[in-house]
This record gives C-alpha cells, structure tokens and sequence, in this order.
C-alpha cells in the first residue's frame, strides 16, 4: 500500500511538472492574439475570394440587390433626395458664411486703412 502511494505522489509530481513546462512555455498573449486574428484573416479572406469569383454568388447577389432596390424604391428615393437637399442647405450655409468672412475681412482692411 506504501508503494503504490509513493508511484501515485510521482506520478502527481510528473504531472506538475509537465504542466509547469507547458504553461512556461506558452506564447504572451498579446502574440498569441495576434496570430489567431492574422490566421482568421487569411482564412477569411480565402474564403470571400473563393465567394466572390464564384459566377453563382454573384448572380445571386445581383438579383437580391435588384430585388431590394426594387422592393424599397420609393424609401430609397426619399432618403437621396433627403441627403441632397441637406448637402445643398449646407453648401448655402458654408458660402454664406465665407461671405461674411470676406466681408469682415474687408471692413477690417478698410478701418485700418483710414487709421493708419
């Protein structure tokens, strides 16, 4: 019985040991990090090339964009009109105000053109 405890603790103790190397062992984290997003990449990245060469996917993908486009004309025909009118508004806004710099630049020039 005392031998077979004795073979059990060394066998506990190997078992530290070996479990002590591995984690001594192991990478920091922020490499290991890194090169399981680099590694996610490349995969991903193959995978999308693969997708996107295919002739399939991309007939599938040009009839559901049609499809949508058709589906929600009327919304996205408000949304650009509404997102040109704001672009308009702020060209007016932003000319207006280089006016009115222009203006108080000459209004300076001209006071210190009668003081001086």
């Amino acid at each position: 019985m005392h031998t077979h405890a004795a073979m059990q603790g060394a066998t506990n103790m190997g078992a530290h040991m070996v479990g002590s190397q591995a984690a001594g062992s192991m990478m920091p984290g922020a490499m290991a990090t890194g090169m399981l997003a680099t590694t996610g990449y490349l995969a991903g990245r193959g995978l999308l090339r693969g997708l996107f060469t295919n002739p399939l996917v991309l007939l599938a993908a040009g009839a559901a964009a049609g499809y949508f486009l058709h589906k929600y004309e009327k919304e996205i025909v408000l949304a650009v009109s509404k997102a040109t009118g704001m672009g308009k508004d702020f060209v007016l806004q932003q000319k207006e105000n280089l006016e009115d710099i222009i203006e108080e630049a000459k209004e300076a020039e001209e006071k210190q053109a009668t003081a001086g």
